[in-house]
């Protein structure tokens, strides 16, 4: 089965705000009901070391947050309370997404309950994101010779303007984001393909769009797939406009997911942003992603035939 990976220390008390920060609590105890695996059995990740986060971001920007001083314009960006146990939680997710990407190389497939955090730019936070899991992961890859090409593929419902940023000059690095056009970040700096939807965009469209998917593939062979597993273009969606229907981020997973088995990529899933008016939603969506995933994939990571 599929390596998941978790911390218990993402379900952060943050007071009121849109950001479910229990969902991943949630989540796990859905794996657990369906018989999936147990928390015990889960991977839990260590902490980004400041050489892991350095890879990435600006030793001016870690100096900040080490001595809490972010400026308030710089607060305001990231739209999140600051806190000593926000900075150690998300240290955890981008470890918990780095040994998704070994365990992904090693076995095929690994999934990061957590993650996806790719709003960040290398000397600021913002969008709820202080660091870039994503990018410190694949600069990590990257560094260690383990691989020469990597796709990003971000599903997120907003376009992963940090990601798109940080490797605008990397050959080594495509990222591809599909997401809602009018919607933030309201600035999006170009990656390697956009896609900006309309806002209302549907089921069918959603997934007539993605399916560019294959030929990228074909195309670039990346060694390794990260896949931003947002279920925020969710129909019911508070922070999104496209339309998608529960099965129809079912069968975007499916598409995403039997490509990388296809085309024999490893595939390291981390599960980004979701924000439903409806908790249970989210977990679903979420839970989803998973299922389909342990479907496709049997227990040595290779895809079913």
């Amino acid at each position: 089965m599929p390596h998941l990976i978790y911390s218990h220390k993402y379900n952060m008390d943050i007071g009121p705000h849109v950001i479910p920060a229990q969902k991943y609590h949630e989540i796990v105890k859905r794996i657990e009901a369906a018989g999936l695996s147990t928390e015990q059995e889960m991977l839990v990740p260590p902490p980004a070391t400041e050489s892991d986060l350095l890879l990435v971001h600006t030793p001016e920007y870690l100096h900040k947050l080490n001595d809490d001083s972010l400026t308030q314009l710089e607060r305001r960006k990231l739209e999140v309370p600051f806190s000593r146990d926000l900075f150690e939680a998300m240290r955890i997710a981008v470890g918990g997404t780095m040994l998704t990407s070994r365990k992904a190389l090693s076995e095929g497939i690994a999934i990061h309950i957590g993650g996806g955090f790719h709003h960040a730019f290398s000397d600021h936070g913002e969008g709820f994101c202080l660091f870039n899991d994503v990018a410190i992961a694949a600069r990590s890859l990257l560094a260690d010779g383990a691989v020469s090409r990597i796709l990003i593929v971000d599903c997120d419902l907003h376009h992963g303007n940090g990601t798109a940023a940080i490797f605008q000059s990397d050959a080594n690095v495509f990222t591809f984001s599909l997401h809602q056009q009018h919607a933030y970040p309201f600035e999006k700096p170009s990656g390697s393909l956009d896609i900006g939807l309309d806002d209302g965009a549907g089921d069918a469209e959603y997934l007539e769009t993605l399916c560019i998917l294959s030929s990228l593939l074909d195309n670039f062979r990346p060694d390794i797939i990260f896949y931003l597993a947002g279920a925020d273009p969710y129909e019911h969606d508070q922070l999104g406009g496209l339309s998608l229907t529960m099965n129809g981020l079912i069968r975007r997973d499916q598409l995403v997911i039997g490509e990388s088995k296809k085309h024999g990529i490893p595939l390291a899933i981390v599960l980004a942003g979701g924000y439903s008016i409806d908790l249970h939603d989210t977990v679903q969506i979420h839970f989803n992603t998973i299922v389909e995933s342990f479907t496709i994939f049997d227990g040595n990571g290779r895809g079913h035939s």
